[in-house]
């Protein structure tokens, strides 16, 4: 034969078991031995050997197309729309998108295509060895939450930040894209996650100043023994939640780990469907994405209990996940908060007093109300701050009457 033989390492060995038997060094039951093959398959072997020599041994397969090989017509458009829509797409992703388009072939057999074609390289990280921490055993009993600040839009746009929650035994996911990782970001995606699931036992966060204050304690605090709260922390007090807080991007490694299975996927659906602005990434994230990546990523519970809580029937869940600030009432029933003037009306009953203090509490739609000792009260909004002099005598007439305020 001309040329070169390329054989395997097995191949190699059994030419060299059987030119020592050619040799008389050792018989054919001995080779069988040595090659670990019954006696029958040692004299089908040598007798290949004898008649066509190390070629003989050579598996009659080699170079030969597979019978389950995709036609060449086939392989060419799939590289060809690869290139055309799906350029950047890793071979897994890449070939569910393809299936979409009727092209249906294994991710792997992809791989390999895209290697020869030079479309693709192997990504080899080393890392830091870690250990891994196991799974909670109940889905709801731990979630974590995290923003990931990414150019989502395009990296000719700016960034963006999509506020993540896992479950971390069953690695379910929630989803919302916000400009900042913002409390009122944070609300808004634990609001939609007590909707769907209820409430979780815990909560695994980063040590950010959303859920993680350095205020000093107030005096009302410090009587208490009550630990300073952001709004955040204030609002999952009231839900029963634990804050348990993350010290390292390690130690929340399962919200890590799904941002990167995100910033692969969602950006690459974003840019498909041309999406650019938040409010169509989060009418998407509403739509079904995360859903659909749940059914492919998420996994069973090892214990089928849940520990999420259903919401309490009494229990208003706009009235916890809010701003609550606390005021004095002036003396002329009015209550100021950021540039903001609120006048109590008279009509309430009972009327609070002059310098008692109320709660201003400011909700998720931007709707404020005024809260005094559990009780909504009704006010009135004034637009434009007024003098001193001339709110006194709006309030005098508020409460005790046209006639009054006239005398």
């Amino acid at each position: 034969m001309e040329g070169h033989l390329i054989m395997s390492a097995k191949e190699r060995k059994r030419m060299l078991v059987l030119d020592r038997v050619e040799q008389k060094q050792l018989n054919l039951k001995e080779a069988a031995s040595v090659l670990g093959l019954s006696y029958r398959q040692m004299r089908r072997s040598y007798k290949r050997f004898s008649e066509h020599g190390a070629e003989g041994l050579i598996h009659k397969s080699r170079a030969r197309p597979s019978n389950h090989a995709k036609p060449s017509e086939f392989k060419e458009k799939v590289i060809e729309r690869y290139q055309d829509r799906y350029m950047g797409f890793g071979p897994t992703l890449a070939a569910e998108k393809l299936g979409e388009d009727g092209y249906y072939l294994d991710h792997e057999t992809l791989r390999r295509w895209l290697l020869i074609q030079g479309l693709w390289q192997k990504c080899r990280k080393r890392r830091k060895h870690r250990s891994r921490r196991e799974r909670r055993v109940h889905f709801g009993e731990l979630v974590q939450m995290d923003g990931s600040h990414h150019k989502w839009f395009g990296a000719d746009k700016p960034k963006a930040c999509l506020i993540n929650m896992v479950d971390d035994a069953s690695g379910t996911s929630l989803c919302v894209m916000a400009e900042e990782e913002t409390t009122y970001a944070c609300m808004q995606a634990l609001k939609l996650w007590i909707r769907r699931y209820g409430i979780p036992k815990e909560l695994y966060t980063d040590r950010k100043n959303v859920f993680v204050t350095d205020r000093k304690p107030t005096i009302e605090e410090q009587l208490s023994g009550a630990e300073p709260l952001t709004a955040f922390g204030q609002a999952i007090s009231k839900l029963g939640i634990e804050l348990i807080r993350a010290y390292s991007p390690q130690a929340k490694g399962r919200v890590e780990r799904s941002h990167g299975v995100y910033q692969d996927r969602f950006v690459k659906e974003l840019k498909l469907k041309g999406i650019t602005t938040i409010a169509g990434a989060n009418e998407l994230l509403r739509n079904g994405f995360s859903r659909q990546l749940n059914r492919k990523f998420s996994q069973k519970p090892k214990s089928p209990e849940d520990y999420h809580r259903p919401l309490p029937k009494n229990m208003d869940l706009d009235q916890i996940l809010c701003f609550e600030h606390t005021r004095t009432i002036a003396n002329d029933w009015t209550v100021s908060f950021e540039g903001r003037i609120f006048q109590i009306l008279k009509t309430n009953r009972p009327l609070p007093r002059p310098k008692d203090k109320v709660i201003v509490r400011i909700h998720l739609n931007g709707h404020t109300q005024l809260i005094h000792s559990g009780r909504r009260l009704t006010y009135k909004p004034f637009k434009q701050p007024p003098h001193h002099r001339s709110l006194s005598s709006i309030a005098w007439r508020l409460h005790f009457g046209d006639a009054a305020g006239a005398g």
